[in-house]
């Protein structure tokens, strides 16, 4: 490629003779760097996507080269505009490309300060317009180039929470569609008309609009915050348990979706994470931290997003997981699934009688929820059974399932005697929440978020959007009744052992105490009649120290009427059982 660019040179720029020796030896130097560059970042496709460490300096030598060659054509772009005729749009693909090494290494590490480097670059290439002219050459290709470098674009602003930017961006896109669809007749404009609806839906998906006085959205976010889990006090007697690792698994049928991110694997990689910080100011350069270099704070727990993945990578990677547990950790399992149910009744209530989850299969996409199977000989394979997660119960293990059918992890067994908990969504939902996909703990609001909470209070006007002050005002109640549900926990005597175990951790403390007064919430609202609208745990609550708790409910019901909904709820709730 080198020789192909200077003999481009000699038949552009005159004679070979009369280019001096310094620029001839400028563009092959900027030749060499970015072949090697596409070489690298080409070969961290090759990488394998499980395992911590493998990986690691592979991802230091890509960054080193892509920091020159960026310095490089910064410090010599007279040269190469003269000499090899660099336009705007490659300038702008080695910013992408940075870009794009920026978020992979924040999937591969969950530390979101590298999320900001992603848009400082992709940001950037839209300031300086360095795609503009693009659409001037007769090239499809480049402009598919332009297409994806947005994609990828509103996906690091999601993460971000840049709604502001998501929704200019969107429109950006959706015209560069226009204008590409118009000028090209190709086969793929279905696929990007696809993406526009699909950014569109993820962007409506919040049922909760928090607004200023002057209208304008206020942005909130899931992420943890330090006044967001309550606080452990004195006499707390808790377990020293870490969360250290995640498998965020998405497998619902007619899910709203952007990318290979559907909106429950959105929120709940959210609650799993601590708000960005500074990357200069916070570590050095991506895979070349010293390790006796340590955050000014725990870092984030390390996670897999896994989008529709078969039996077999689901249990690849929860191996992968389990193998590189450290000591005193715990591995969280998030299973937001299609529900399979048992074909007729069994002789026996084993681990493999209740049905479990779908996973993902090469045959024909089946429709509707619930996956019934056909023959009674055999059980459904393409399923994750509670028993298929027995053998990783020999360490700490925190399952959230959100699922139809969530109830089969009721049955599980615990074996080994290490900390166990499951988290389980409601099974059916009552028809005024009905329509859309199993969310936990309701649909359209995940656990991961304090919206849902405002769901259950506040649909009577909820397009209206809710005022800051007032959200404010609420926020400040619920840390108040968080604290109190910690007390509540912690000073239990009947409960299992496993939940004080976890609650030492701030991220499991907070999805803990959003869970308890979720359910006892639903308990309250008079809509929420059936035991299948509630969400049940294994082990089982002390219910009357939990869920039922009279100070608990009084604290609902006083939140009730700071929104002015009290009459949804019933007053005397023991009573009504």
């Amino acid at each position: 490629r080198t020789e192909f660019a200077l003999k481009e040179i000699m038949s552009s720029g005159g004679a070979e003779d009369d280019i001096p020796q310094a620029e001839r030896k400028t563009v092959t130097d900027f030749c060499y760097l970015l072949d090697k560059s596409k070489q690298l970042f080409n070969g961290l496709r090759d990488l394998p996507q499980y395992g911590q460490k493998q990986w690691q300096s592979y991802f230091g030598r890509t960054f080193d080269v892509y920091t020159k060659l960026w310095k490089f054509q910064q410090q010599h772009r007279q040269v190469l505009d003269n000499r090899y005729g660099l336009k705007r749009w490659q300038i702008g693909e080695i910013a992408s490309k940075i870009g794009q090494l920026y978020y992979h290494y924040y999937l591969r590490t969950s530390e979101t300060s590298y999320l900001n480097e992603a848009f400082s670059f992709y940001s950037a290439i839209r300031q300086r317009s360095y795609y503009s002219q693009v659409n001037k050459e007769d090239r499809p290709e480049l402009v598919v180039k332009k297409l994806r470098y947005y994609a990828r674009f509103i996906v690091v602003c999601l993460l971000l929470n840049k709604m502001d930017v998501v929704k200019d961006l969107v429109k950006e896109l959706s015209d560069e569609i226009e204008d590409y669809t118009h000028r090209f007749n190709t086969e793929d404009q279905v696929e990007w008309n696809l993406v526009l609806q699909e950014v569109a839906a993820f962007i409506e998906a919040d049922p909760v609009m928090v607004l200023n006085d002057d209208n304008t959205i206020v942005i909130t976010s899931n992420r943890l915050s330090e006044t967001g889990a309550p606080l452990l006090e004195q006499g707390m007697i808790v377990g020293q348990l870490a969360l250290a690792d995640a498998l965020i698994i998405g497998n619902c049928n007619n899910q709203v979706k952007f990318s290979e991110l559907t909106i429950d694997m959105f929120r709940m990689l959210q609650a799993l994470e601590r708000e960005p910080m500074n990357l200069a100011s916070q570590m050095n350069k991506p895979g070349m931290q010293e390790s006796t270099e340590k955050p000014a704070r725990r870092e984030n727990p390390h996670k897999y997003l896994l989008y529709k993945p078969t039996f077999s990578q689901l249990y690849t990677f929860l191996a992968a997981s389990f193998k590189e547990l450290p000591a005193n950790s715990v591995l969280l399992i998030y299973l937001s699934a299609t529900g399979v149910f048992p074909s007729g009744r069994s002789d026996s209530e084993g681990p493999y009688d209740f049905g479990g989850v779908l996973t993902n299969s090469n045959r024909d996409i089946i429709n509707g929820d619930a996956i019934h199977k056909r023959n009674q000989s055999y059980k459904e394979m393409h399923c994750l059974h509670p028993g298929d997660l027995y053998p990783f119960t020999r360490k700490p293990l925190f399952i959230i399932v959100d699922s139809s059918n969530s109830v089969a992890y009721k049955n599980f067994t615990n074996l080994f005697g290490q900390p166990l908990v499951c988290l389980l969504s409601p099974t059916a939902y009552p028809k005024a929440l009905q329509g859309t996909a199993f969310l936990f703990p309701v649909p359209n609001v995940s656990l991961s978020t304090d919206l849902f909470l405002f769901v259950i209070f506040f649909f009577r006007s909820v397009s209206a959007g809710m005022r800051r002050g007032l959200w404010e005002k609420c926020q400040d109640y619920l840390r108040k009744i968080n604290r109190d549900i910690a007390q509540l926990l912690t000073h239990s005597r009947s409960i299992d052992q496993s939940f004080l175990q976890f609650f030492g951790d701030e991220f499991l403390r907070l999805l803990l105490t959003r869970f308890i007064f979720c359910s006892a919430t639903m308990r309250m609202h008079k809509i929420f009649r059936e035991t299948r609208n509630y969400p049940e745990t294994y082990p089982q609550l002390p219910r009357d120290e939990t869920v039922e708790n009279p100070h608990l409910q009084k604290h609902i019901l006083e939140l009730a009427s700071i929104l002015d909904v009290r009459n949804v709820f019933l007053e005397n709730t023991l009573d009504d059982y």
